[in-house]
């Protein structure tokens, strides 16, 4: 594939959900992602597709096999759910992309997809939803030595925000971390000529977006008893941003628990990088 790569980042949110990013001050999963890849692969050319939309164009194999990677951001559609168009979409262009062999990463919703799509099973977490920071990933043997996970502390805590987990690998799949609450934080999948690097959890997320992300979830969340009341939530969303604006802030570092595997996009985002580095520029190269 001559010049620089070009790939498709599959923005799954539907037009509702996007517009209650917009009144909370977020970007929207697509655009979050396009920074991450232009972060690390300035010269990267992308489409973002937003895949739920009615009349959105779902590439066939011919349009697919045009793109050097592709990329799933979040979506708070629900993978089993297969009476759904837009997910039935998703599940397609995955399929065709594992086909064709076009290197694939993404996050919550990418993992599961990937392992849905591979044969493996989700199913609603039975402990509720894992929201904010998770907590205590811990590396497995097989992940301290997977290229994915290059440069990752043992472990490490990282932005959640997730109702459903995986519960079961397909064939060809390997588990890289996990933490108490949820087993499969991040794996590999490998089925038929493809490849997935998929993370349970968030590294397009700064504090400030997910500051903005629970500002959208406000009331579901105080529903599910993180937070006591419209103060109490206020009060813990604004720290996060002041966090996120002087990072080196010892007192609000402490109070939070937050530390560099969260502050530090090197730290935070090394699988995403991992991934442009073993599996676009390698394949580019």
């Amino acid at each position: 594939m001559a010049g620089e790569p070009r790939l498709l980042i599959i923005d799954g949110y539907p037009k509702p959900s996007r517009d209650d990013f917009d009144a909370a001050g977020m970007k929207h999963a697509g655009t979050l992602y396009a920074d991450m890849l232009l972060r690390y692969l300035p010269g990267a050319v992308y489409d973002i597709l937003f895949s739920s939309d009615p009349g959105a164009a779902i590439p066939d194999i011919k349009a697919l096999a045009g793109y050097a990677g592709v990329l799933w951001p979040g979506c708070n559609l629900t993978v089993y759910h297969s009476d759904d168009e837009r997910v039935t979409n998703m599940i397609d262009i995955c399929g065709r992309a594992f086909e064709l062999g076009i290197p694939q990463f993404g996050t919550c919703w990418g993992i599961q997809l990937a392992v849905w799509v591979a044969g493996g099973d989700v199913k609603p977490n039975p402990r509720g939803r894992e929201m904010g920071i998770g907590r205590k990933i811990r590396l497995t043997d097989a992940g301290k030595k997977h290229p994915m996970m290059k440069g990752k502390p043992e472990v490490y805590s990282h932005f959640v925000s997730h109702d459903d987990e995986v519960t079961r690998l397909p064939e060809g799949g390997l588990l890289l971390s996990g933490n108490d609450f949820t087993r499969v934080q991040a794996a590999e999948i490998t089925y038929k000529k493809g490849v997935f690097w998929g993370l349970q959890y968030h590294p397009e997320y700064d504090l400030r977006e997910m500051a903005r992300l629970m500002l959208a979830r406000e009331k579901k969340l105080t529903e599910l008893g993180f937070f006591r009341g419209h103060a109490d939530f206020q009060e813990y969303v604004d720290r996060l941003e002041e966090l996120h604006a002087e990072p080196d802030r010892k007192d609000l570092r402490w109070q939070l628990g937050i530390d560099d595997d969260i502050l530090s996009a090197d730290i935070r985002q090394c699988e995403f990088r991992n991934w442009i580095e073993t599996l676009i520029r390698q394949k580019q190269s």
